[in-house]
């Protein structure tokens, strides 16, 4: 079996891996990284959504061996110093969340759209990037009201 060495969140690992292991995959499984959630195994939910060289990806469709010498970070990566990410953050406090298992793919593709689109992000800005992201529990409302929050709050270190 070949080796895969990679960072994440900060951490140099590596495993032995069958060829067709998944990244989402390699991080629950192998990692024990459970944060990151495995939804509808099509890439079309966003639960997988983890950041690979500071890039939003769907885990779900990205073999493990690809992210050979990556630097990957997930949604236990955010926090730093057990302080939640502005992110994660807004979510709590504007109730972006309601069952929570779309949270982390949400969360992740929401930093993602900040460090693409800015800070200052309207909401028909926020729904249209949020097209790759299911929610079966709510109507979207607060979790465009904590994007949009997780931005501001960003604003600093976002441009």
């Amino acid at each position: 079996m070949p080796k895969v060495s990679m960072t994440v969140n900060g951490k140099p690992v590596s495993a032995d891996v069958d060829p067709r292991t998944l990244l989402v995959q390699f991080l629950r499984e192998t990692l024990r990284l459970t944060g990151t959630h495995v939804g509808c195994d099509t890439s079309q939910c966003g639960c997988c959504v983890v950041h690979v060289d500071g890039v939003a990806m769907k885990s779900c469709t990205l073999l493990a061996l690809t992210a050979d010498g990556a630097n990957v970070l997930t949604i236990e990566g955010l926090a730093t110093d057990g302080k939640l990410h502005p992110m994660q953050e807004a979510f709590r406090e504007n109730h972006g969340l309601q069952c929570g298992f779309c949270t982390p793919g949400m969360i992740m593709s929401a930093v993602d759209i900040v460090r693409r689109k800015g800070s200052e992000l309207d909401e028909k800005t926020i729904r249209h990037e949020l097209e790759g992201n299911i929610c079966r529990c709510t109507g979207y409302h607060n979790i465009v009201k904590a994007i949009a929050a997780g931005a501001a709050a960003m604003a600093p270190a976002a441009e």
